[in-house]
């Protein structure tokens, strides 16, 4: 049975689109006044939804604040990985790409850094959501990372090195770490480097 349509578009299709639109407010909400602002009536009045189209998509304020959480980081693992799978095999290449991916993605849309970075800080159901998050991309990092004797070794390394990253680029967003981009994104690299050249 074909699924009836009004203008073009299918039932499915509208509610897609109402999810997306409900999901970018309360990312841009999220990332520009903090997790705090982002309410069931905040998110429905600026997306300019009713509650019956939130709760089509959402169980609860928490269910789209976590959504929209995922989405950012699943769009910041997707740029590191691409840019890693189309760097050479270079250590010092494959670094610069995968600092570079993350900053551009910061640069380009700030509030996604924040949201990504600073606001599991603030948020309970951030943090919690964000601590099994952490654990993805600490194994994306040490797949990066050369074998050690002890596999131990490796995982300390890459825990490290995430949860250093992170910091720094925390301290960049808040502003209390004034550094132009390109001094940051060196640093990064450095820091990634050594990370890989240990033994």
């Amino acid at each position: 049975m074909t699924e009836r349509s009004w203008g073009g578009t299918t039932l499915a299709d509208r509610r897609a689109a109402r999810r997306r639109s409900l999901l970018d407010v309360a990312e841009r909400l999220a990332g520009e006044e903090g997790a705090a602002a982002v309410t069931v009536r905040s998110v429905c009045r600026a997306a300019r939804l009713t509650d019956r189209y939130f709760y089509e998509s959402f169980a609860g304020r928490d269910d789209l604040l976590l959504a929209a959480f995922e989405r950012v980081a699943d769009e910041a693992r997707s740029a590191l990985e691409e840019a890693v799978a189309l760097s050479t095999a270079q250590p010092d290449v494959r670094a610069r790409a995968a600092v570079s991916a993350f900053v551009a993605l910061v640069l380009a849309a700030p509030h996604k850094g924040r949201l990504l970075l600073l606001e599991p800080f603030a948020d309970p159901a951030l943090g919690a959501h964000s601590h099994r998050l952490m654990a993805v991309f600490t194994e994306l990092v040490g797949g990066q990372l050369p074998g050690a004797v002890d596999d131990a070794d490796r995982r300390m390394a890459a825990h490290a090195l995430v949860g250093g990253l992170a910091s720094l680029f925390a301290g960049w967003l808040r502003g209390t770490l004034a550094v132009p981009r390109e001094r940051l994104e060196a640093h990064c690299v450095e820091l990634v480097l050594a990370a890989m050249e240990r033994r």
